[in-house]
């Protein structure tokens, strides 16, 4: 059902003159059918601090993929839902998903330290989930789409953090890889770009600060670029036709990564733009379902 909604979508655009082709878009991926995850679990006391668990239809222990939503850090963008056609393809193959709500920029108590906090800790919160629901803790990636993308390279990497960190972790989970799709990796470098893109120019003032000592302090605590080496696996896939987080962006990050030691992986999907790797069934799905096998399989 999922293949054939995304079929038609692709072959609508195939059909139309090459000056009017489009890419997927994010009303696209609102409309892929998905059905309902087997629990809503709060992860905090907050509205926004829950998430959807699926399991599969298989024997555990389930290795686990944390799935962090998008939408330029602002709650009106995105929420849990986008990204629940991708994790009911992921759960059918094998994986738990653990799709998560957190407090955005926009959202009371999100944005600094909130935002991160709320990652953090629903990361975490898989310790307690693990016991009830067969999870294997030493198989859990996490994966990201755009905002969500930088979120999934910054929780990977809670570990560099220092102890006393406000965005930080005493016992943070340590994951076995992380996935971006079309995440910033460096924040520094992004803020320009994204204000543009999201068409907002406070969001950044809300995550890292309004000053620029505070943008110093905060930002070398949340921007992945800044953390590197990790020590975890990374993989940075990207559609070349990505006007909102350029590939360019993308494969820069790897390249540092690689340079200072971590195993990190550049992929880019052609004939893409920003949408089209969280749409089961498109054209750069399978480079998705490679990744997360690759992270959780080898």
């Amino acid at each position: 059902m999922r293949a054939l909604f995304i079929l038609l979508i692709c072959l609508q655009f195939l059909i139309l003159p090459e000056s009017v082709y489009a890419f997927l878009t994010a009303s696209n991926i609102l409309q892929i059918p998905y059905k309902e995850a087997d629990y809503r679990i709060p992860y905090g006391e907050q509205p926004r601090q829950f998430g959807d668990l699926r399991l599969p239809n298989t024997k555990g222990p389930y290795p686990v993929v944390v799935i962090i939503h998008g939408g330029c850090w602002l709650s009106r963008m995105a929420n849990v839902n986008f990204m629940s056609p991708l994790s009911e393809a992921l759960t059918k193959k094998g994986y738990a998903t653990w799709n998560i709500e957190y407090r955005a920029a926009d959202s009371n108590g999100g944005g600094w330290p909130g935002t991160f906090q709320d990652v953090g800790n629903a990361v975490d919160f898989l310790r307690k989930l693990a016991p009830k629901y067969n999870l294997d803790l030493t198989k859990v990636i996490i994966l990201g789409h755009s905002a969500g993308g930088h979120l999934a390279l910054w929780a990977a990497a809670r570990h560099k953090l220092p102890k006393n960190s406000e965005v930080g972790s005493q016992d943070p989970l340590i994951v076995k890889g992380v996935i971006s799709l079309a995440g910033p990796g460096d924040l520094r470098t992004y803020i320009p770009l994204g204000e543009r893109v999201c068409k907002n120019n406070t969001i950044f003032k809300m995550l890292v600060g309004a000053t620029p000592d505070l943008v110093n302090q905060r930002i070398s605590q949340v921007s992945p670029f800044e953390l590197l080496p990790t020590g975890v696996k990374q993989i940075v896939i990207t559609g070349d036709n990505d006007k909102g987080v350029p590939p360019a962006l993308g494969e820069q990050y790897v390249n540092s990564a690689k340079q200072k030691g971590d195993d990190a992986t550049f992929m880019l999907g052609k004939d893409s733009a920003h949408y089209e790797s969280v749409a089961p069934g498109s054209h750069m799905w399978p480079m998705v379902e490679i990744a997360v096998d690759n992270l959780l399989n080898k």
